[in-house]
């Protein structure tokens, strides 16, 4: 059962709610936040940009593609991405845009590439990932603080955060696609806490603990979190990172995370472990795995 939990309450710290996503984030990795301070009507304004792009020539498209980068800033290709090396990679095609550090000469806080068109993208991407930065972080605050972690040492560790904010595309699964196509094959998210924006089309699924899917969805103005590898390995398994999955279907869907994630060089190791896992270590790691462009400059 993945739980459907008032934002506002949580975040007011309510002893119940914040319980109930404690239990969840630890027993399944997953919950779902209604009564959020971002509107719907700003979410839907994210949704028509993303989709503006995505419907441009593929020749505009290219104009800000990734892969002439050496990092993930700008529009990926359907099969840009493969997130399950079993599979093959993922058809959807994506737009990536991060936190900048003028002068870092690290992939993860490269300077982002933005389109000429639609004309008012990079103001309504930038004002939504300034927005869902805040919401991010107030929601992990509350949550490592119900499992009893340090607050302010976490909160400190997110003043220049390895953010990514992502435009998904899924268009309707091709007639081609076999048992080993996906939208996005299955896998746990790399960081800390990702914070989903749904256009309301099912196609998201989250396996369960014994075997088996759970299909996910949620409302415009609704969102799914969960959490990723480096907050599992930070908190001791405390919270747990699910692997998840989309297959496709007979329609296109829109999805918009925030991957959430935390300075540089933040060490996530497990408390007390002794041992030094540098945040940008794990992360590049994974992302160089993952985008077909960096694999193969390796």
């Amino acid at each position: 059962m993945i739980p459907r939990i008032d934002a506002q309450a949580l975040l007011a710290g309510d002893w119940a709610v914040v319980e109930q996503v404690r239990a969840a984030a630890h027993e399944v990795g997953f919950l779902t936040l209604h009564n959020s301070p971002i509107s719907v009507g700003d979410i839907e304004e994210v949704f028509a940009a993303y989709r503006s792009f995505f419907a441009l020539p593929e020749a505009q498209k290219a104009v800000v593609d990734m892969a002439r980068t050496g990092s993930n800033r700008g529009w990926g290709a359907g099969g840009s991405e493969q997130v399950d090396p079993d599979a093959n990679p993922d058809y959807k095609q994506l737009f990536d845009s991060g936190f900048e550090v003028a002068g870092s000469d690290l992939p993860t806080y490269a300077p982002n590439q933005w389109p000429d068109v639609p004309v008012d993208f990079k103001a309504v991407i930038e004002n939504y990932y300034a927005r869902a930065l805040a919401f991010s972080g107030d929601v992990l605050a509350t949550i490592v603080g119900g499992i009893g972690e340090d607050v302010g040492y976490f909160r400190a560790q997110f003043d220049q955060p390895m953010a990514l904010l992502r435009g998904n595309y899924y268009p309707q699964r091709p007639a081609w696609a076999g048992a080993q196509d996906f939208g996005i094959a299955t896998h746990t998210d790399y960081g800390c806490l990702t914070l989903l924006a749904m256009d309301g089309t099912p196609g998201l699924e989250v396996r369960k603990r014994g075997g088996g899917w759970i299909p996910v969805s949620a409302p415009v103005g609704e969102f799914v979190v969960n959490f990723g590898e480096m907050l599992e390995m930070w908190t001791q398994k405390r919270i747990k990172a699910t692997p998840h999955r989309v297959v496709g279907g007979d329609v296109e869907r829109l999805s918009v995370p925030l991957f959430y994630n935390p300075n540089a060089f933040t060490n996530v190791a497990p408390a007390c472990s002794g041992n030094v896992i540098r945040a940008v270590d794990h992360l590049q790691k994974r992302f160089d795995e993952t985008y077909l462009h960096l694999m193969d400059a390796q």
